[in-house]
This record gives C-alpha cells, sequence and structure tokens, in this order.
C-alpha cells in the first residue's frame, strides 16, 4: 500500500483528538515518518473554518505535545496539512461537502477515524458510502469499546462491515502500540533463555494489573452503565493477555499473529455462577486520599447517585484451557481511585523444590517484570549471594533491566504514534480483528452474567488503596500475593 492517504477524522475536536490524535500526528509529521500521509482533515458539528480550526490546533499542541517537542519551523510545515469540515454525523449534505474537499486532494486513500461514540460508527459508514467517499483504498479505524456486550458488539461490526472489508477495518487498542508490549514479542520468541520455560513446567502465576489514581472524573455518565469490566478488562487486559499467553506464530504477518491470539481467547474458562465468587472481586471506592489530596467516593459524587450497582475496581483469576498454561493462574486487575498509577504484566517463576540457602526461599523467586507504564522497561528479578562474611550463603533479591537505557529518551513515541502509522500504511498487526474482540465479549459477558445470577456484592475500599482486601484474599487463598 504505497498511494498517499487524506486523514479524515470524525471528532476531530473532540478530546481524544485534541490529547493524542493530533499531537500523535504532530510528532510523525516532526520526525518525518508520515509520508504517506497528504492532508488531516477534522470533523466537528461547530460551524468552524480551517483557519480558525488551525489556530485552536495550535494551542492544544502547545499544551498537549511532550516537553521539548514543540518546533516553531515543523508547526509552519504541519499546519498546512490540517483541514476543518463541518460534518453532523446525521446530515447527508455535510458529506457531500466533505466528499468536495476530498476530491481536491491528490491522495487516492482515505482512511476515516471514527473517534464519537460507539453508537455512530455505523450510521457514520453509511453515509460514507451514500456519499460515495468510500473506494477501494479506503479504511476506517474504530475507537474502543465496540459495543457494551457482544451483542451490540455484533450490531455494530455487521453495519461497518456492510461498507467496508475486514482488511480494511482497524479497531484500535491503544495499549498494543506501547513499545514494551512489542517488546514482548521480541522477548518471548527472540530469546532461547525464555522461549522453552514460556509454559506451566516453569512458570507458577502471571499477574496483570492496569491501575488508576484518577476517578471517574468526566466521563460518569458513561462509566455509571459500563463498570470497570467492560472499560478495561474486555479489551486492554485481555490483549495483553492474549499476547503473553499465545503460542509462537507461523510467521510475523498480521494474520498469524492475530491467528495465536485468538487461540488464547478462546481457551479462556467461562464464569458461571457456581464459581464467579471465589474467582472474582468486584470494587467500588469510596473517599479517600489519593497522592496526598482528599477524594470523594464513587457514590458520593452527585451524577452517580443511581450508579450502585456499578464497579470501579475489579480482580479476577482466569484459567486457560490448553496444555502450555494448564494448572497456571492468571490473576487480572483494574481499578480507578487507587495509590499509584501504573500498568504491568509479572510472571513468576516457580520455586526450587529445595533450598540449600539460610533465608527463607518462599520469599524469594523469580520474575520477569515487564512495565507499561508510566514507565516502559522489562526486568528480570534475579537472586544472588548477599555480599558480607557473615557465614552461610544468604540470598538477596537483584534487579536486572532488559530495557536499552542507552536509548535517547527524547525519541520515545507514544502508542498512538505508532498505531497512527501502521493504520495510514495499512499495517494490521497492532489492531484486534472482529472475531477477537468478540470472544472477548462472550467472555466477559459471562462474567456479568454471572454476577447477576450469583448476586455478586460490589465492596467498598478507600480511595487510595489498592482495592477490597478481597482482592488480597483472591491471591492469598492460592498461598500468592500481588506483586507491587
Amino acid at each position: 500500500m504505497s498511494h498517499m492517504v487524506d486523514l479524515v477524522i470524525f471528532g476531530g475536536t473532540g478530546d481524544l483528538s485534541t490529547r493524542k490524535l493530533l499531537p500523535a500526528l504532530f510528532q510523525l509529521h516532526r520526525h518525518q515518518l508520515a509520508d504517506r500521509l497528504h492532508r488531516i482533515i477534522a470533523t466537528g458539528r461547530g460551524e468552524l473554518d480551517t483557519e480558525a480550526f488551525r489556530i485552536e490546533a495550535r494551542e492544544n499542541l502547545e499544551r498537549y505535545l511532550p516537553d521539548n517537542s514543540w518546533d516553531e519551523n515543523v508547526w509552519e510545515t504541519f499546519r498546512g496539512r490540517l483541514f476543518y469540515q463541518q460534518v453532523d454525523a446525521a446530515t447527508a449534505d455535510h458529506y457531500q461537502s466533505l466528499g468536495t474537499l476530498l476530491d481536491e486532494g491528490e491522495a487516492p486513500g482515505r482512511l476515516y477515524y471514527l473517534a464519537t461514540l460507539p453508537s455512530l460508527y455505523g450510521g457514520i459508514c453509511q453515509q460514507l458510502h451514500q456519499a460515495g467517499l468510500v473506494n477501494p483504498q479506503s479504511r476506517v479505524v474504530l475507537e474502543k469499546p465496540l459495543g457494551h456486550d457482544l451483542e451490540s458488539c455484533r450490531e455494530i461490526n455487521e453495519q461497518v462491515a456492510q461498507v467496508f472489508e475486514e482488511e480494511s477495518t482497524f479497531r484500535i487498542d491503544h495499549y498494543l502500540g506501547k513499545e514494551t508490549v512489542q517488546n514482548l514479542i521480541a522477548v518471548r520468541f527472540g530469546n532461547p533463555l525464555f522461549s522453552p520455560q514460556w509454559r506451566n513446567t516453569f512458570i507458577d502465576n502471571v499477574q496483570i494489573t492496569v491501575a488508576e489514581d484518577i476517578g471517574v472524573e468526566g466521563r460518569g455518565g458513561y462509566y455509571a452503565k459500563t463498570g470497570a469490566l467492560r472499560d478495561m478488562v474486555q479489551n486492554h487486559v485481555l490483549q495483553v493477555l492474549s499476547i503473553v499467553a499465545m503460542e509462537p506464530p507461523a510467521s510475523l504477518r498480521p494474520a498469524d499473529i492475530r491467528d495465536e491470539k485468538m487461540k488464547v481467547l478462546r481457551a479462556l474458562v467461562p464464569m458461571t455462577a457456581a464459581n464467579v465468587k471465589e474467582n472474582t472481586v468486584r470494587g467500588r471506592y469510596a473517599a479517600g486520599a489519593v497522592n496526598g489530596e482528599a477524594v470523594k467516593g464513587f457514590l458520593e459524587e452527585a451524577e452517580y447517585q443511581d450508579a450502585d450497582s456499578t464497579e470501579t475496581f475489579v480482580a479476577l483469576k482466569a484459567t486457560l484451557n490448553n496444555w502450555r498454561w494448564a494448572g497456571v493462574p492468571f490473576y487480572l486487575r483494574t481499578g480507578k481511585r487507587l495509590s499509584r498509577r501504573y500498568s504491568e504484566i509479572v510472571i513468576e517463576y516457580k520455586k526450587l523444590p529445595f533450598s540449600l540457602f539460610a533465608n527463607d526461599p518462599n520469599e524469594l523467586t523469580n520474575k520477569l517484570v515487564i512495565r507499561l507504564q508510566p514507565e516502559e522497561n522489562i526486568s528480570l528479578h534475579t537472586l544472588n549471594k548477599r555480599p558480607g562474611l557473615t557465614r552461610g550463603l544468604r540470598l538477596q533479591p537483584v534487579e536486572l533491566h532488559l530495557t536499552d537505557e542507552s536509548q535517547n529518551k527524547g525519541d520515545s513515541y507514544d502508542a498512538y504514534e505508532r498505531l497512527l502509522l501502521d493504520a495510514i500504511n495499512g499495517d494490521q498487526t497492532l489492531f484486534m480483528r472482529r472475531d477477537e474482540v468478540e470472544t472477548a465479549w462472550r467472555w466477559t459477558d459471562s462474567i456479568n452474567e454471572a454476577w447477576e445470577e450469583s448476586g455478586t456484592p460490589v465492596k467498598n475500599y478507600n480511595s487510595g488503596t489498592m482495592g477490597p482486601n478481597a482482592a488480597t484474599a483472591l491471591v492469598a487463598v492460592d498461598g500468592r500475593s500481588w506483586y507491587e
């Protein structure tokens, strides 16, 4: 796919575009990576001309770009790529005007980025089709969440599929654009040190944590109807799990990688009313203190009074029905108003059957820790002799950092930069396939249904902690503990 592309952002004046998409596109332009990108056309419902949009875009870029990223000379060339077109999603005449603007350009390819409510995806695609704005070189990017359950996800996918083929549909999850997630594939399949041991013979458990210190912020209306399971587990967490647990792909082609991820999602054991209480914990933040600042509880915030059945935290013990991972628990947790913001994967190896050393071996294990945010790094936790002249050999934990610290931090990129570049170039490797998304919904739906049938309660936890005590017990009952 060597053709030039016009990028059209529906919701181009919204929060996602302002904070993430336009800064990512500016960075791609600054590093001269977006050589196939012709114009960036932002759409919105407001009456705005291109010059006014450019002024707003500049102000927002100066605000949201990383430190030391602004360059006046870069902006002067970047601004020429920016255009604005008023488009109300339901107004057919607006699409005709958009078509006139697109026809004025020289790019045969069209990349439509839908940064809107998912309920609008089908209608926008139909309007694009009816206006004759979809050609064989057209592609569409869909933001998460795709629906709120399997049924609604299928409906959206069907509507989009009436206009765009699967190979032209890019379902985005920004976690897959993180450097460390991609590096996980290199660590797993490029090193004989790790690859043969990536199985139940050597690995005791896997932990995946996505912790946020913020509350629901301005997403209260959405979040009250969604909860942590739908908002984070169905997409971010399960996508990371599928990469951790997948079999070696036949090649690095998108289809081969996504085939193996799909096998993992199919192997997830569904939850039932009989086992959901012992394998899951639901939580909701109460008042407390985060980073030294007092904060209200979820139900104390006026607009969420009717959300007493919404979970802002969830911890799960997931299992996979396959040869590689039989008997290995995958502990998953995510929540808001926790003690700090971080995301990480922890691969904990089994203990030795017998210890020669004076320390208690139960507290000392090898771990591979993959940190996804706020910083991105990979470290291997090993055991070395404690220095000194004391009698008897004693062990101490040592961290071996596997990330190349010599890299210029100024050259690091945001996940959206990678994903936008791949979408522009037509590379689907880091995007979700339809069957992946629907299978993930099927598993999370089984949990929601089991919660409802069993009456699983939502347990309070103080803001600034790591969730309900029951989350600690979920792991402790197996003789394990969360890595923190």
